[in-house]
Protein backbone atom coordinates (compact mmCIF):
# COMPACT_ATOMS: atom_id res chain seq x y z
CA UNK A 1 0.00 0.00 0.00
CA UNK A 2 2.87 2.36 0.83
CA UNK A 3 4.45 1.70 -2.57
CA UNK A 4 1.23 2.65 -4.35
CA UNK A 5 0.84 5.81 -2.28
CA UNK A 6 4.42 6.94 -2.93
CA UNK A 7 4.05 6.23 -6.64
CA UNK A 8 0.92 8.39 -6.82
CA UNK A 9 2.81 11.10 -4.93
CA UNK A 10 5.64 11.06 -7.49
CA UNK A 11 3.12 11.24 -10.35
CA UNK A 12 1.39 14.22 -8.70
CA UNK A 13 4.77 15.89 -8.22
CA UNK A 14 5.51 15.46 -11.92
CA UNK A 15 2.16 17.07 -12.81
CA UNK A 16 2.79 20.01 -10.48
CA UNK A 17 6.34 20.48 -11.75
CA UNK A 18 5.36 20.42 -15.44
CA UNK A 19 2.62 22.95 -14.68
CA UNK A 20 5.09 25.41 -13.12
CA UNK A 21 7.93 24.42 -15.45
CA UNK A 22 5.78 25.26 -18.46
CA UNK A 23 4.95 28.65 -16.99
CA UNK A 24 1.52 27.55 -15.73
CA UNK A 25 0.43 26.31 -19.13
CA UNK A 26 -3.34 25.81 -18.78
CA UNK A 27 -3.32 22.98 -21.32
CA UNK A 28 -1.70 20.82 -18.62
CA UNK A 29 -5.16 20.67 -17.02
CA UNK A 30 -6.36 18.63 -20.04
CA UNK A 31 -3.48 16.25 -19.41
CA UNK A 32 -4.50 15.97 -15.75
CA UNK A 33 -8.14 15.21 -16.67
CA UNK A 34 -6.92 12.51 -19.05
CA UNK A 35 -5.10 10.80 -16.16
CA UNK A 36 -8.34 10.65 -14.18
CA UNK A 37 -10.26 9.16 -17.12
CA UNK A 38 -7.61 6.51 -17.69
CA UNK A 39 -7.36 5.86 -13.96
CA UNK A 40 -11.05 4.96 -13.77
CA UNK A 41 -10.65 2.42 -16.58
CA UNK A 42 -7.49 0.93 -15.05
CA UNK A 43 -8.98 0.81 -11.56
CA UNK A 44 -11.83 -1.28 -12.94
CA UNK A 45 -9.32 -3.70 -14.50
CA UNK A 46 -10.23 -2.93 -18.10
CA UNK A 47 -6.71 -3.12 -19.52
CA UNK A 48 -5.82 -6.23 -17.52
CA UNK A 49 -8.71 -7.91 -19.34
CA UNK A 50 -7.95 -6.26 -22.70
CA UNK A 51 -4.20 -5.41 -22.79
CA UNK A 52 -4.27 -5.25 -26.60
CA UNK A 53 -6.09 -1.90 -26.33
CA UNK A 54 -3.37 -0.32 -24.19
CA UNK A 55 -1.34 0.86 -27.24
CA UNK A 56 -4.40 2.85 -28.36
CA UNK A 57 -4.45 4.48 -24.93
CA UNK A 58 -0.78 5.39 -25.32
CA UNK A 59 -1.38 6.82 -28.78
CA UNK A 60 -4.03 9.17 -27.38
CA UNK A 61 -1.66 10.10 -24.55
CA UNK A 62 1.04 11.01 -27.08
CA UNK A 63 -1.39 13.12 -29.09
CA UNK A 64 -2.39 15.05 -25.96
CA UNK A 65 1.28 15.42 -24.98
CA UNK A 66 2.38 16.85 -28.34
CA UNK A 67 -0.70 19.09 -28.45
CA UNK A 68 0.35 20.45 -25.05
CA UNK A 69 3.92 21.00 -26.28
CA UNK A 70 2.64 22.81 -29.37
CA UNK A 71 0.69 25.22 -27.15
CA UNK A 72 3.77 25.99 -25.06
CA UNK A 73 5.01 29.58 -24.80
CA UNK A 74 8.80 29.27 -24.58
CA UNK A 75 9.06 32.67 -22.90
CA UNK A 76 7.34 31.30 -19.80
CA UNK A 77 9.42 28.14 -19.36
CA UNK A 78 11.19 27.64 -16.02
CA UNK A 79 14.09 25.26 -16.63
CA UNK A 80 14.68 24.61 -12.91
CA UNK A 81 11.31 22.90 -12.60
CA UNK A 82 12.03 20.92 -15.76
CA UNK A 83 15.25 19.67 -14.20
CA UNK A 84 13.36 18.72 -11.04
CA UNK A 85 11.06 16.56 -13.18
CA UNK A 86 14.09 14.58 -14.32
CA UNK A 87 15.32 14.20 -10.74
CA UNK A 88 12.11 12.21 -10.18
CA UNK A 89 13.62 9.53 -12.42
CA UNK A 90 15.67 8.43 -9.38
CA UNK A 91 12.71 7.32 -7.20
CA UNK A 92 10.96 5.94 -10.30
CA UNK A 93 13.91 3.61 -10.86
CA UNK A 94 13.58 2.44 -7.26
CA UNK A 95 9.87 1.71 -7.83
CA UNK A 96 10.70 -0.24 -10.98
CA UNK A 97 13.18 -2.35 -9.04
CA UNK A 98 10.51 -3.19 -6.45
CA UNK A 99 8.05 -4.08 -9.21
CA UNK A 100 10.66 -6.39 -10.72
CA UNK A 101 11.03 -8.16 -7.36
CA UNK A 102 7.24 -8.58 -7.38
CA UNK A 103 7.46 -10.12 -10.91
CA UNK A 104 5.37 -7.28 -12.34
CA UNK A 105 8.00 -6.17 -14.87
CA UNK A 106 11.05 -7.87 -16.44
CA UNK A 107 14.60 -7.16 -15.28
CA UNK A 108 15.30 -5.42 -18.63
CA UNK A 109 13.16 -2.49 -17.44
CA UNK A 110 15.33 -1.85 -14.35
CA UNK A 111 18.85 -0.51 -13.85
CA UNK A 112 19.87 -4.13 -13.26
CA UNK A 113 19.00 -4.67 -16.92
CA UNK A 114 18.88 -2.15 -19.77
CA UNK A 115 17.39 0.88 -18.04
CA UNK A 116 19.96 3.63 -17.47
CA UNK A 117 17.47 6.38 -16.67
CA UNK A 118 18.83 6.68 -13.14
CA UNK A 119 21.98 8.22 -14.65
CA UNK A 120 19.90 11.03 -16.15
CA UNK A 121 18.18 11.53 -12.79
CA UNK A 122 21.46 12.00 -10.93
CA UNK A 123 22.96 14.26 -13.61
CA UNK A 124 19.76 16.35 -13.54
CA UNK A 125 20.26 16.77 -9.77
CA UNK A 126 23.89 17.81 -10.28
CA UNK A 127 22.98 20.30 -13.03
CA UNK A 128 20.14 21.71 -10.91
CA UNK A 129 22.42 22.22 -7.90
CA UNK A 130 25.04 23.89 -10.09
CA UNK A 131 22.63 26.23 -11.90
CA UNK A 132 20.12 26.98 -9.13
CA UNK A 133 22.01 26.72 -5.84
CA UNK A 134 25.54 27.63 -6.92
CA UNK A 135 24.31 30.12 -9.55
CA UNK A 136 26.67 28.63 -12.12
CA UNK A 137 26.31 28.69 -15.90
CA UNK A 138 26.56 25.94 -18.49
CA UNK A 139 26.95 26.36 -22.26
CA UNK A 140 23.71 25.87 -24.18
CA UNK A 141 25.31 23.11 -26.25
CA UNK A 142 25.94 21.07 -23.11
CA UNK A 143 22.36 21.51 -21.91
CA UNK A 144 20.97 20.67 -25.36
CA UNK A 145 23.16 17.57 -25.56
CA UNK A 146 22.10 16.49 -22.07
CA UNK A 147 18.42 16.85 -22.99
CA UNK A 148 18.89 14.88 -26.21
CA UNK A 149 20.69 12.09 -24.32
CA UNK A 150 17.98 12.09 -21.64
CA UNK A 151 15.25 11.90 -24.27
CA UNK A 152 17.10 9.07 -26.05
CA UNK A 153 17.40 7.08 -22.82
CA UNK A 154 13.69 7.58 -22.19
CA UNK A 155 12.66 6.45 -25.68
CA UNK A 156 14.92 3.40 -25.40
CA UNK A 157 13.31 2.16 -22.19
CA UNK A 158 9.85 2.88 -23.59
CA UNK A 159 10.79 0.67 -26.55
CA UNK A 160 11.85 -2.10 -24.14
CA UNK A 161 8.67 -1.66 -22.07
CA UNK A 162 6.46 -2.00 -25.15
CA UNK A 163 8.26 -5.14 -26.30
CA UNK A 164 7.94 -6.56 -22.77
CA UNK A 165 4.17 -6.07 -22.63
CA UNK A 166 1.72 -8.99 -22.99
CA UNK A 167 0.72 -8.04 -26.52
CA UNK A 168 1.31 -9.86 -29.86
CA UNK A 169 4.67 -8.08 -30.49
CA UNK A 170 6.19 -9.09 -27.12
CA UNK A 171 9.91 -9.91 -27.36
CA UNK A 172 11.17 -9.70 -23.76
CA UNK A 173 10.11 -10.67 -20.25
CA UNK A 174 8.13 -13.80 -21.02
CA UNK A 175 8.72 -15.06 -17.46
CA UNK A 176 7.71 -11.69 -15.97
CA UNK A 177 5.92 -9.56 -18.57
CA UNK A 178 5.31 -5.85 -18.14
CA UNK A 179 1.86 -6.02 -16.51
CA UNK A 180 2.41 -3.41 -13.79
CA UNK A 181 1.48 -0.56 -16.18
CA UNK A 182 -1.93 -2.19 -16.66
CA UNK A 183 -2.66 -1.89 -12.94
CA UNK A 184 -3.59 0.99 -10.65
CA UNK A 185 -1.68 3.22 -9.87
CA UNK A 186 1.30 2.12 -11.98
CA UNK A 187 -0.53 3.02 -15.19
CA UNK A 188 0.66 6.52 -14.28
CA UNK A 189 4.17 5.57 -15.41
CA UNK A 190 3.40 5.37 -19.17
CA UNK A 191 0.42 7.77 -19.22
CA UNK A 192 1.71 10.48 -16.87
CA UNK A 193 5.34 10.33 -15.71
CA UNK A 194 6.97 9.23 -18.99
CA UNK A 195 5.07 11.77 -21.17
CA UNK A 196 5.85 14.54 -18.69
CA UNK A 197 9.56 13.68 -18.71
CA UNK A 198 9.40 13.66 -22.52
CA UNK A 199 7.67 17.06 -22.51
CA UNK A 200 10.26 18.45 -20.09
CA UNK A 201 13.09 17.58 -22.48
CA UNK A 202 11.36 18.87 -25.60
CA UNK A 203 10.25 22.22 -24.19
CA UNK A 204 13.66 22.66 -22.52
CA UNK A 205 15.30 22.15 -25.92
CA UNK A 206 12.82 24.59 -27.52
CA UNK A 207 13.72 27.18 -24.89
CA UNK A 208 17.46 26.72 -25.45
CA UNK A 209 17.15 26.94 -29.24
CA UNK A 210 15.04 30.08 -28.99
CA UNK A 211 17.55 31.73 -26.65
CA UNK A 212 20.35 30.80 -29.02
CA UNK A 213 18.42 32.24 -31.98
CA UNK A 214 17.73 35.50 -30.11
CA UNK A 215 21.39 35.87 -29.13
CA UNK A 216 22.51 35.20 -32.69
CA UNK A 217 20.05 37.80 -33.99
CA UNK A 218 21.27 40.38 -31.46
CA UNK A 219 24.91 39.73 -32.35
CA UNK A 220 24.23 39.90 -36.08
CA UNK A 221 21.46 42.47 -36.56
CA UNK A 222 20.27 43.18 -40.07
CA UNK A 223 21.64 46.37 -41.46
Amino acid sequence: MLLQFLFILVALCSLILIYFGSGKNKEIIIFFIWQIIVGIAVFNGYFLKHPIYFPILMLITLIISFWTINKQDTNKINSNYLLLINVLRIPVEYFLLLLYFKKKIPVEMTFLGWNYDIFIGFTALIILLYLWILKGKLPRNILISWNIIGLSFLLFIVFIAVLSSPIPIQQFGFDAPNVAVLEFPFYLLPTCIVPIVMMSHIIFIKKLYKENHLNTTQMNPKK
